[in-house]
């Protein structure tokens, strides 16, 4: 088998690997075991956290997230993957049903935007970089915490870009 051949291959049981545990979230899964190493590291982006193992994931990530957030649609929009490593963007469509970030349950169809990445070893997760859009979901759920100064201002024409000196 060639080189390419090769990282082919791995690319695809990396994916095959990743498809598998976001079929198991969407199915609402709780015991994730089989899809992560026993001492693998979730990193979020602030506000997210970082968890270590299985356990955290699931006490501090996956719980909070699933009574926070009823009715839950996932919508991956793109799956990539080179070599041991894969990554996807996407959202989830939920209903605020319980208190999220101090912000007690409205109700509300929401939209959580993310970012993933995966390295797999041994056909299992054992790192993942994780980015939330959790300043979305709050302005989604009444709280800019921009507080209107977020550049989409810029692109909204609400307001006027600075410009460089001399420009």
């Amino acid at each position: 088998m060639t080189y390419a051949e090769a990282h082919r291959a791995r690319s695809l049981a990396t994916l095959a690997a990743v498809r598998a545990m976001e079929n198991g979230l969407a199915a609402g899964e709780t015991d994730m075991t089989r899809y992560f190493t026993p001492d693998f590291l979730w990193r979020g982006n602030r506000g997210s956290g970082t968890k270590r193992g299985i356990e955290e994931f699931r006490r501090n990530w996956q719980r909070p997230l699933r009574a926070a957030f009823t009715d839950r649609m996932y919508k991956t929009e793109q799956f990539i993957a080179d070599g041991d490593w894969a990554a996807c963007f996407g959202h989830i469509e939920a209903t605020h049903s319980g208190p999220f970030m101090g912000i007690a349950a409205t109700g509300a169809r929401v939209r959580i935007p993310y970012m993933d990445f995966w390295r797999i070893e041994d056909g299992r997760i054992a790192d993942n970089p994780v980015f939330v859009d959790l300043a979305d979901v709050l302005f989604q759920l009444g709280r800019d915490l921009f507080g209107g100064e977020g550049w989409e201002s810029f692109d909204e024409g609400r307001r006027e870009p600075p410009a460089l000196p001399g420009t």
